[in-house]
């Protein structure tokens, strides 16, 4: 079951909810018809679940929220970016373990 911590992003939310963010924001960027996105997707959730108040984490469909998937470069999924103050901060693409993603964070 996904996490009710995970938001979730598209074009027009992404600067408000990521870029504006006041803490570190773990975007998943996904899709609907990826197997390893839906490996990856328990271990974000328990991120989310794990680090609440902390950092902010959400998905973002790549097929939903083609400019933002473009903006950052993303061609194969899953790629996760972390945001800080706005700025990319770290990028992991393909399955990664729950550690490597709490690190990328700084966490």
């Amino acid at each position: 079951m996904a996490s009710q911590n995970v938001h979730t992003l598209n074009d027009e939310n992404f600067e408000s909810e990521v870029l504006k963010s006041s803490v570190p924001v773990l975007v998943d960027f996904t899709a609907t018809w990826c197997g390893p996105c839906k490996q990856l997707a328990p271990i974000v959730d328990k991120i989310a679940d794990d680090f609440q108040g902390k950092v902010k984490v959400a998905k973002l469909d790549i097929d939903s929220a083609p400019a933002m998937t473009r903006k950052y470069g993303v061609r194969s999924v899953p790629t996760v970016i972390v945001f800080k103050d706005g700025e990319e901060a770290g990028k992991q693409v393909g399955l990664a373990s729950r550690e490597k993603l709490v690190k990328l964070l700084g966490l």
